[in-house]
């Protein structure tokens, strides 16, 4: 999302359409340094078309790496292990996940976050062993519909694991045009910065406070993150 070119002009799309054309490889970097692998990644790839998505405006302040290194077509990684929970995040909305998983975490629900990187090809083994091995499953896009949760969905389906032992819940851009605003305030109605992400996790777990499960979050202080 960015907040300057008008509700019709957010990088929306792409994620869905790209990753229904054949052969087509598409990246997400999380931060400045893996869209330097990322590059490194594009330059070095021969086998056919390569995308990948990169953010307009402030990076997150993480180091750069002197040389990019190529990274394993369709290889995610694990940034942090929990055991209860598990969100899998494609793209910028790392840091609001670990942050979130933190907000969780003070407050007895671990949380496992990983950094997909690839929508297509999709890492299937870390997809299972994260649905496997988790209560529940979230995926994470600053995309539209039918994008990365989609995938990840159409993968455990034909794994045959989906099912009430297997919770999969994806948070994505909501179907509709986003108005202009300052970016903070496009996630907020998105409805993907920490608190909401949080909330989502309490949902999928069915914590419930009298007010119901959309207030689960009234448990656990904000302010903490302040």
């Amino acid at each position: 999302l960015v907040g300057a070119d008008g509700p019709t002009h957010a990088g929306a799309y792409d994620i869905a359409y790209l990753s229904n054309l054949p052969g087509f490889t598409v990246m997400a970097a999380a931060d400045e340094a893996e869209l330097v692998h990322m590059v490194a990644t594009a330059a070095a790839h021969d086998g056919g078309p390569i995308a990948l998505r990169y953010p307009r405006g402030e990076g997150t302040g993480v180091a750069l790496p002197e040389t990019g290194i190529p990274i394993e077509i369709g290889k995610g990684r694990i940034v942090r292990k929990g055991s209860t929970v598990a969100l899998l995040s494609l793209g910028t909305r790392l840091g609001e996940c670990l942050a979130a998983a933190a907000l969780l975490e003070d407050h007895g629900i671990s949380v496992t976050v990983a950094d997909a990187r690839f929508v297509k090809p999709l890492d299937t083994a870390l997809v299972e062993h994260l649905s496997r091995s988790h209560d529940c499953l979230l995926t994470v896009e600053e995309g539209a519909f039918g994008g990365f949760g989609a995938m990840v969905l159409h993968h455990l389906n034909a794994a045959g694991l989906l099912g009430k032992s297997h919770r999969v819940r994806n948070l994505f851009l909501p179907d509709h045009f986003i108005q202009q605003a300052d970016p903070a305030r496009m996630y907020d109605e998105a409805g993907l910065n920490t608190e909401q992400i949080s909330r989502a996790v309490l949902d999928s777990l069915e914590i419930r406070t009298a007010q119901g499960p959309a207030q689960g979050m009234s448990r656990i202080r904000m302010n903490s993150l302040a």
